[in-house]
């Protein structure tokens, strides 16, 4: 199978699994709050950086499309 199709099933696996999560409103507790994840809150404004939460979803997903 050319490296084009299998990164579209890839693609197609992690949405329907995002829409799935969606549907049925499933949380994955701590993802957002973990250590490293920039959260700063003042008066008038809340600023939030999820720094350590990007890392982790970026290397799931590199490993899911390494299986390919």
């Amino acid at each position: 199978m050319p490296i084009v199709g299998k990164i579209l099933i890839a693609l197609g696996v992690v949405l329907i699994t995002i829409g799935v999560f969606f549907y049925f409103r499933i949380s994955i507790p701590y993802l957002g709050r973990l250590p490293g994840d920039i959260f700063i809150q003042g008066d008038n404004y809340t600023i939030y950086f999820p720094i350590t939460t990007s890392l982790l979803i970026s290397l799931l997903i590199y490993f899911v499309l390494k299986l390919f």
